[in-house]
């Protein structure tokens, strides 16, 4: 018997996963991030503290997103084949929810605190706060249900950044309890720290993971330099990236690992790109996801950036650093640009795409340097009008000046133009 409307209640999403995740059912097994050090990472620097959720908890998790799955296809919204519009219909139904929450609650309503936020803080920052929602709404966890099943419904993520730091058996019983409630799940992922799956985690335990439904694990290696790693406080080394590869890979696990170009800044730039390519040669990862370094304020590396000791890497130097990825990297792998910060979109799989990636690499190489903060400027606009659908306002207001015969025509800006156009638009991207 479904329950009454009145009982039904939110459940925790991962409002940071992978972007190979962004339409996966996903649970908070973790709150944030127990390392939480990393001096380029704003996640979950403002406040956020890490603590691991009961089994209890995850687990009523779980069913209270099964209820809401349930409801609405007791109430035919079923994308793909629901008559209407599910958005409508789900916010109908939603309500219906607080109507019949009021009646038994009348003194009690539901209501949501409004977000508390710093007036001076940086725009970025303060939409990825409104966006990073440690406590989703009924209305949030309905929309997650509903995104899910219009993709598929056959994926599912469990968060937040370090799965592996949870007992094998806690992850085992979640994933059993997942798959008997939701049974068309066909893919299970977590991100996991390297050095937790080298030095916590044995290799019987990582096949018992794969056994129990996991199927891949992303983690963050960001460089393979050790010089790199110290200066950033990764509070991991190269070798533990290998170690935590070849284990993975052993499991039969899927492994996925993400490089942040830039992020020996100018002092380490090629260091950084070669010692990387090196690890990732001797890892043999499925994926190579490339997202190139933003400087976020209040970071440890915006105050770096600041004092001097970071400098940061120009933009042909992080195409340089992808090149030299591309060209060193000695393994068979693929190679995924899929975040918004990237000036180039290299994709392709080694060794058979090489040659056509290195291509597309020279052919912005070769361009004179105003030539390349040209194509920089049309290259962040696409990836502005790709995230924000369209162009804002404010950025609208900016570009006006550079309108001719309704095209936008930099011919004759300056550097020092171009250079702040792209500055501010990069300022509005989320990676």
């Amino acid at each position: 018997m479904p329950p009454a409307l009145a009982a039904i209640e939110p459940f925790e999403i991962c409002s940071i996963r992978p972007p190979t995740e962004n339409y996966s059912l996903t649970f908070r097994l973790t709150r944030n991030c127990h390392w939480n050090r990393c001096k380029f990472c704003p996640v979950y620097k403002l406040g956020a503290r890490f603590n691991r959720r009961s089994q209890e908890d995850v687990l009523e998790d779980i069913q209270r997103a099964k209820q809401i799955d349930d409801l609405l296809l007791d109430h035919g919204i079923i994308p793909g084949f629901a008559m209407g519009d599910p958005e409508a219909q789900v916010q109908d139904l939603l309500e219906r929810i607080h109507a019949a929450r009021e009646t038994s609650s009348p003194e009690n309503p539901e209501t949501e605190d409004a977000a508390d936020l710093p007036e001076d803080l940086d725009p970025r920052l303060a939409w990825f706060l409104t966006w990073f929602k440690d406590k989703p709404t009924l209305a949030d966890s309905f929309q997650h249900i509903l995104t899910w099943r219009k993709a598929g419904g056959q994926t599912c993520f469990l968060g937040d950044a370090d799965g592996l730091i949870l007992p094998p058996e806690f992850l085992i019983r979640t994933i059993h309890h997942i798959k008997a409630q939701f049974p068309s799940l066909l893919r299970f992922t977590i991100y996991g720290r390297t050095q937790t799956a080298a030095k916590l985690r044995s290799p019987a335990e990582l096949l018992e993971l794969r056994l129990a439904g996991l199927d891949r694990i992303h983690f963050g290696l960001e460089s393979g330099c050790d010089t790199v790693l110290k200066f950033m406080d990764k509070g991991v080394c190269a070798s533990e990236h290998i170690e935590a590869g070849l284990k993975t890979r052993e499991a039969g696990l899927s492994c996925s690992v993400y490089v942040m170009p830039g992020l020996g800044g100018k002092q380490w730039s090629e260091i950084h790109a070669r010692d990387t390519a090196a690890v990732l040669t001797r890892m043999a990862p499925d994926y190579v996801r490339l997202r190139s370094l933003e400087i976020f304020p209040r970071t440890p590396l915006e105050a770096a950036a600041q004092s001097g000791a970071f400098i940061e890497a120009s933009e042909t130097d992080l195409v340089r650093e992808i090149r030299i990825l591309v060209e060193e990297t000695g393994c068979k792998t693929e190679f995924v640009s899929d975040s918004a910060a990237n000036l180039l979109q290299i994709n392709g799989r080694l060794p058979e795409d090489r040659e056509a990636m290195l291509k597309q690499i020279d052919a912005y190489l070769i361009l004179k340097p105003f030539e390349q903060k040209i194509f920089s400027v049309q290259a962040r606009l696409m990836a502005f009008m790709g995230q924000y659908g369209g162009i804002t306002a404010d950025i609208g207001q900016f570009l006006q000046p550079y309108l001719r015969n309704n095209r936008l025509d930099f011919s004759h800006a300056g550097e020092d133009e171009l250079d702040h156009i792209i500055r501010l638009i990069r300022s509005k991207l989320m990676p």
